[in-house]
């Protein structure tokens, strides 16, 4: 019995060694299965000559790098030479963690050229485009897994230039493990965009599937963030800024290799060793210049469903047709990268670019000190003020009565509600008067949006204008008022309201059109104080822009540069401090939100108080201009009844 009981012995040893190398086997032949029967079709920007429109950087194999003289492994010392580690590394080289390591290629990263495409040509790395295939599980989702499928590019070519682009799509299904999920489709799709990323129900309009398994995927020109469609995208982040995202001429059609890497850790490290490596896939530069991070680093590789909980339903495209013509589409486009260029060279030559901003800021200074500020005299309105006096005047008189024109701002939070309402009513609305709310359509109604944003803001201006020189009208002569006192005698002079929207409408007409904005700056120069005429001098609302126009005369300089000082500060200040409140602090975006709407409801009735004594002022000016000496030599008054 010893020797039967033996026998048995060693076949169950046998059987327990053979058993989880077959289901192991079994499943990666699964995930083989699965990944190349949904392997995506790439439709690449093509390039028509070399160096022309358009970078054709392929999805490479990997290891096409490896081993190659012209790689560098770096470590995290510095540069200078002493952080060279190996050159040609190989694939092993890559196993170990090596945090904050990285590769380097050769090549100028903030000034590319085509060095890197040329690069990638010497070597052959787009001769077999390759996508990296990786079934992934959620531990906090059971019973579901994510196939993905990551390309790299050995350059970034966006407003964040740099060396090496990890992007991928994924397919979730509502499957325990690959053999079941063979049996089904997926139930949605999402595709990088940046850091973030965009989803499609799969039989969705949207979603292009060839042979009715494989999904084509849209990498734009540059940054190869992925879409669904041929289209001019508005992409954004919060760590890559804005520009455009360009899929538009995606006539290099793709079918790359697929390799699959496992979702076992041991035999993904065993066959694909630079799966491990915690550096970066490109130079070290600073800030999102840096090279990215691997597939292993990303949360969707450890996290997918949870990853593709935070996917958007759409991405929106930039207009590039109709009534607002292309001159707009490229005007915003052309402005991105302008401001992008001007952060590679501040990144890449930071001396001129430090001696630039000092000589604005010393600039700044000198005006500042020039200016004639007190006395400041925020009473006996009618006074000649110079430029700083009416700053300061304008101050002064805010705090010194600062709960009734804060009430008076708060008139702002009503609009700035309205605003939010409709544009969350027209963005989530699948259609709008047949407008598609995908691609050009849905950049179309964010375009609306816009429109009817700024429209609804600088209406709400305009109230708090005639609101507050009101008020001040009241406060000069003696009587002391409550915010709701104000809004009461400020609706006594109707077409004030009539007045705005005509404002506001021709502004935005003409603001639509690139090649008239310098005539909508000249028309709002020339109409700034028609608020405050209609409120207190009264009359037609055509004679209110006739009679603002000519007390602007003469005084052209000085009303258009308080014009647009106070423009920026009623426009940047809240979305500033924002900003420097996401810099210094960990506060959650909608209390920021919060945070920069207070902001503008606070500026907004100083904004109206100095526009106001520039009104005075040049009323003043008017109201003495046979007499040029006597306005030189005193404080001159005028009454303020009507003109």
């Amino acid at each position: 019995m010893r020797r039967p009981l033996r026998r048995l012995i060693w076949l169950a040893a046998l059987l327990g060694w053979l058993l989880p190398a077959a289901v192991a086997h079994a499943s990666t032949a699964d995930e083989q299965s699965l990944a190349a029967r949904f392997s995506p079709v790439v439709r690449l920007v093509d390039q028509p000559q070399p160096c022309g429109p358009g970078d054709p950087y392929v999805p490479i194999d990997v290891d096409g790098l490896f081993g190659q003289p012209s790689v560098a492994l770096r470590g995290p010392w510095g540069g200078g030479g002493g952080d060279l580690v190996k050159v040609a590394p190989t694939a092993g080289d890559l196993a170990g963690s090596l945090f904050e390591y990285h590769l380097d290629f050769p090549g100028d990263a903030l000034d590319p050229g085509c060095g890197y495409l040329d690069w990638q040509r010497s070597l052959g790395l787009d001769d077999r485009p390759t996508v990296y295939a990786h079934v992934a599980y959620d531990p906090a989702y059971p019973g579901q897994l994510a196939l993905q499928y990551w390309m790299y590019y050995v350059f970034n070519d966006w407003n964040n230039l740099h060396e090496g682009d990890w992007e991928m799509i994924q397919l979730n299904f509502h499957a325990a493990d690959p053999a079941q999920a063979l049996t089904q489709l997926p139930t949605e799709v999402g595709y990088s965009q940046h850091t973030g990323g965009e989803k499609a129900a799969w039989g969705d309009e949207k979603l292009q599937v060839a042979d009715g398994t494989h999904p084509t995927v849209y990498p734009a020109d540059g940054s190869h963030a992925n879409f669904y469609d041929a289209a001019l995208y508005l992409g954004a982040s919060g760590e890559q800024g804005v520009g455009c995202d360009d899929t538009r001429e995606s006539g290099l059609v793709l079918h790359p290799d697929v390799q699959t890497i496992p979702s076992d850790t041991s035999q993904a490290q065993a066959q694909f060793p630079w799966i491990g490596f915690q550096g970066r896939w490109g130079e070290q530069q600073p800030a999102f210049f840096n090279g990215p991070t691997g597939p292993n680093l990303k949360t969707q590789w450890t996290q997918p469903i949870r990853w593709s909980q935070d996917w958007r339903d759409r991405s929106y495209a930039v207009p590039s047709s109709g009534a607002l013509g292309t001159r707009t589409t490229d005007f915003f486009c052309a402005a991105m990268a302008a401001g992008s260029r001007l952060l590679w060279v501040a990144v890449s030559n930071p001396a001129p670019t430090v001696a630039a901003v000092l000589a604005v800021l010393l600039m700044l200074v000198w005006a500042l000190r020039r200016a004639n500020w007190r006395p400041t005299a925020p009473l006996r309105l009618a006074h000649r003020r110079a430029w700083g006096q009416i700053l300061s005047a304008a101050a002064r008189m805010y705090v010194s009565h600062l709960r009734l024109f804060v009430g008076i701002g708060l008139l702002l939070v009503p609009i700035s509600l309205l605003i939010t309402l409709f544009q969350a009513l027209l963005l989530t609305a699948t259609s709008v008067l047949g407008i598609d709310d995908q691609a050009a359509g849905a950049g179309l109604l964010v375009l609306i949006a816009l429109i009817v944003g700024s429209t609804m803001t600088w209406l709400g201006l305009g109230l708090v204008q005639a609101v507050a020189v009101r008020a001040m009208v009241e406060i000069d002569q003696g009587r002391e008022l409550g915010p709701l006192a104000a809004f009461r005698l400020a609706a006594t002079h109707g077409r004030v309201l009539w007045a705005i929207l005509l404002a506001v409408a021709v502004e935005t007409l003409l603001t639509s059109s690139v090649l008239l904005i310098p005539v909508a700056i000249w028309v709002a120069v020339r109409w700034a104080l028609a608020v405050q005429v209609v409120v207190i001098e009264g009359g037609p609302v055509r004679k209110a822009f006739r009679r603002s126009g000519l007390l602007v005369r003469g005084h052209w300089l000085k009303v258009a540069s308080l014009t647009v000082a106070l423009g920026l500060i009623a426009v940047v200040l809240g979305p500033a401090v924002g900003t420097a409140l996401i810099l210094a602090t960990d506060l959650p975006l909608w209390l920021l939100n919060v945070v920069a709407g207070l902001v503008y409801v606070l500026t907004m009735p100083f904004v109206a108080l100095a526009t106001s004594y520039v009104y005075f002022d040049t009323r003043v000016s008017d109201g003495l201009r046979e007499d040029r000496a006597e306005i030189d030599r005193l404080p001159a008054e005028i009454d303020l009844g009507p003109a």
